[in-house]
Parts: C-alpha cells; structure tokens; sequence
C-alpha cells in the first residue's frame, strides 16, 4: 500500500518541525521506491499521458473515462441516481453528460453525504478542504491513494515541459510561511529535501528582505521556480536592479500556480529569468488541470483528467472563439466523491485552435477569476490572499461563504454567512488561525452577515482592501 496518503495527515507537522528532525525523516523517506511512496496509480497515469498523444487515442480515453465516470455517479451516487436512465439510452457519453443539472459548491456543501459514493467505503476517504482564493469554503473528499498520485503524474507532465525532474533543487514561492522567520534575525527560508525545494517565506516579500533572500538563492542555486505569480514578482522586481547571475542564469524554467498572471508581470519575468515561463490552472478538488506551453501562453486542458465544458449564464455551451464562459468540470478516477458538471467559480475565454504537440487538449485563451489581492500586516507585510487560502482553515469549514475586509493595516475584518452566530470559541479560533498564518501580522474580527454581495460581472471577491496597496513593494500589481 503506497504510504504517501497515509502520511498526509502529518505535513503541517513535518512543515513545522526543526530542520534537523525534517532531514532525518526525509532521509529515511526519500530511501524508499517511488513506487512504494506512491503506489502503482502513478505509474498508471503517467502511462495513460504517453499513450494519448495521437488526437485519436487522446478521444477515445476521455470519452471512455467520462462514461466511466458517469455510469459509476448514477448508480452509487444518491445525488445523480434518477439520471441513471440517461445513461442507459445512449452511446455517447458527452450528449449524456448534457442533460445532467450543473453543480456548485454551495450545492454540495448544503448537502454532502447525496455527493458520496455508498459503494465506497469511508477507509477509502481523504478529508479535503478547498482553499486558493474561494469565497466558498468546503470541505470534500478524494480517494486515498488514487487522487494524490494521480495530481503528481499529471503535475510531472506539466514540469516535464521545463525539463524540471523530481530531483532538480526547486525555489518554491507558493504560500509556505517558514517557521521562525517572524522572529528578529529568525531566517526567511528553509530547505525541503523530500520534494528537494528551497522554501522562501511569502510573508516577507518587501524590499528590506529581499538582500536575505538572496544570500539563499546564491548559496542554493535552484534550477527551477514554482511561484504564486504575486509572490514572484516582488523578488522580480527586486533582480531587475540588483543583478544575481550566479542564480539567474542557471535557471531553465518557472512554472506559475493559483492566481491570473498579468502581462506586465510575464514581460519582467522574462526580462529578469532567461528561461520559459509557463502558467498553470488547477484546484483542490481534483476536477480540471491545464497549463500553457513553452511557446504559447494558452491553458491547454489535460482530456485525461477531467472533463472540460465551457457554459454561459443559461448553462448552455460555448462554442464561439473568444467568447467568455464558465468553467465546468466532470471529474475522472475519484470514486469516492465523483464531481459531475461542476462549476468552478472560474471564468475562460474559448480559443478556436489547440496546440500541435497536444492533440485534442482543448484550449483557452486566458482564465479569469483568480485575482492578486493582498492583505496588509501591521508592519506592512503584504500577504497574499491566495496564501490565506493556502491555509485551508478547517474553521471556516461551516460558513456557507467569506469575504475579507481591510481599511487598517494590521486589522481585518472576516465576513462569514453562517446558519447562525458563531459561537464565541469559534471566533477565538479563526482570529488565532488568520494571526498565526499571518505570524501575528493580522488581528481579525469575525463579523457574521446574511449574504455577500456579487460583483457586476456576478463574480464574488474574496476581499475587500480599502488600504492603497500600490504604495507598498511587496504588492506591486501595477504595471
């Protein structure tokens, strides 16, 4: 049995621990087989890639996993149970797929247990929560040693683009916060030998810091970057003027996760790092992956993975180029909590060609949604809301939705809608949780509303900041 899930549980700790406890326990762990950590469903994916390059064997797979899918969710699935005669009347799987309703988190949320699958046993359940920058916490579940080898197979494809290995040193800017670093003289970064990553603090990221952040990257010499793009820029930023070919100039590639990338950043990230720069799109629960390519800023998305429809408002298809739509996923190969046209929160523009090398991978032009919003510290630290995200409270686990206000550095105000008031212990937890994640930068007031209004475009913001974050480095998301 691959032991990588059952470790799962233990990562905030082993995160937390001292360097010298870490190191031993990844000695130990890193002595062992790929094979044993992950188990034999990655060597299954991965070969599942390989073998769908042609535009025929790319269709035939994701069409043979979208029936799977949906013959498993009408008959063990209570949610999806009275479709079961969709599925039995037709050979085609996608105009199946057309006449199921569209879900949100919200639905699921309200109601969780009709979304598990009764033929799967609760020992086969890993406990998930969503996080990146959702107004929408939920707690779901994966299938044990299944969805998490899966999300490497798929995410060594999309690093197999840039030449990264599993044992190339990798600089990972993507919300970690490192133990100790908010002590005086405490250090802004750590080595993570497991996944052989350089962890810089993103809670430090203005310019007093970046000389420390430096000296790491000197001594270190990463090959590769895996970066929130509002993290990255900062240390950008900073390079363009304090030149550090000793790192620079052997890195080979960046790989940009969680946020939209803003043109202005992809031209400095380009200037500064002589390497390609690719973007990926992904999310907690497993529904959708995609990611660009050397030579094209597109999101390509994986057919093998999960299933992509572009909806508009009346959940009705996309099927004009450049015409904006939601994002709707059916999700493959987890049988514990399948997802069945499962809208995102995320919004795409279509693209009307794919790619060469990525026969029958659809394609966007771009993907909105996912904005660069930071909250303030009290000692003007800027901390990405996608980092708070990152943080996966199981606190807010029961708030149908949130939303972060700002107006004083150092003070925010969380909006939660609840089915009733929190009790007082409950805030007591999520202001210890939102202080600790910031490492005491924000105190916070949880403030219990009836509802949080949408933007104009129907979108919801994840904060609201009154501050003028363009006078702070860190920030930096103006061109």
């Amino acid at each position: 049995m691959p032991i990588e899930d059952l470790l799962h549980p233990f990562l905030k700790l082993y995160l937390q621990a001292p360097e010298w406890l870490t190191d031993s326990a990844a000695r130990a762990y890193t002595l062992l087989p790929p094979r044993v950590r992950l188990g034999p469903a990655y060597d299954e994916f991965r070969e599942q890639i390989v073998a769908s390059r042609s535009l025929g064997a790319t269709t035939h797979l994701a069409t043979s996993k979208l029936e799977a899918a949906l013959r498993w969710a009408v008959a063990t699935v209570p949610a999806y149970r009275e479709y079961e005669p969709l599925v039995r009347r037709t050979d085609d799987p996608r105009q199946t797929l057309a006449r199921f309703p569209v879900t949100d988190k919200l639905d699921i949320k309200r109601h969780p247990a009709r979304y598990l699958s009764s033929a799967m046993p609760t020992s086969r359940r890993l406990k998930m929560f969503t996080g990146g920058s959702t107004r929408n916490p939920m707690q779901f579940y994966l299938q044990k040693h299944r969805s998490r080898p899966k999300e490497y197979a798929f995410m060594q494809d999309f690093r197999d683009r840039v030449g990264a290995g599993p044992d190339d040193l990798t600089l990972a800017l993507r919300g970690r916060s490192v133990p100790g670093a908010a002590r005086p003289g405490g250090s802004l970064w750590r080595y993570e030998p497991i996944k052989r990553q350089l962890i810089l603090s993103s809670d430090h990221l203005e310019q007093r810091y970046m000389p420390r952040y430096a000296e790491a990257l000197a001594r270190h010499r990463p090959a590769y970057i895996e970066a929130f793009p509002s993290a990255l820029y900062p240390l950008a930023r900073w390079l363009a003027t304090h030149r550090l070919p000793e790192f620079t100039c052997g890195l080979r590639g960046i790989t940009l996760y969680s946020e939209n990338v803003y043109e202005f950043q992809m031209r400095l990230f380009r200037a500064v790092f002589p390497c390609p720069v690719l973007k990926h799109y992904g999310h907690s629960e497993r529904v959708l992956m995609a990611g660009s390519m050397p030579d094209d800023d597109r999101y390509f998305f994986w057919p093998q993975y999960g299933w992509l429809e572009l909806l508009d408002a009346d959940d009705r298809p996309i099927t004009q180029p450049g015409a904006l739509g939601y994002v709707v996923g059916t999700s493959f190969d987890n049988a514990v909590m399948p997802f069945v046209r499962y809208r995102t929160g995320d919004l795409a523009r279509l693209s009307e060609r794919g790619h060469p090398q990525l026969p029958g991978y659809p394609a966007c032009e771009r993907i909105e949604g996912r904005l660069q919003e930071f909250l303030v510290c009290k000692d003007h630290r800027l901390i990405s809301i996608t980092t708070m995200g990152v943080a996966h409270f199981p606190e807010l686990v029961a708030a149908e939705a949130i939303q972060y206000e700002q107006d004083r550095p150092g003070e925010v105000t969380l909006k939660v809608v609840t089915a009733g008031e929190p009790s007082v212990e409950m805030r007591k937890r999520i202001a210890r949780a939102i202080r600790e994640k910031t490492q005491g930068g924000c105190e916070a007031k949880v403030l219990r509303v009836e509802r949080i209004e949408p933007t104009t475009r129907g979108k919801f913001r994840m904060l609201i900041q009154h501050l003028d974050i363009s006078n702070y480095f860190g920030a930096a998301v103006t061109g």
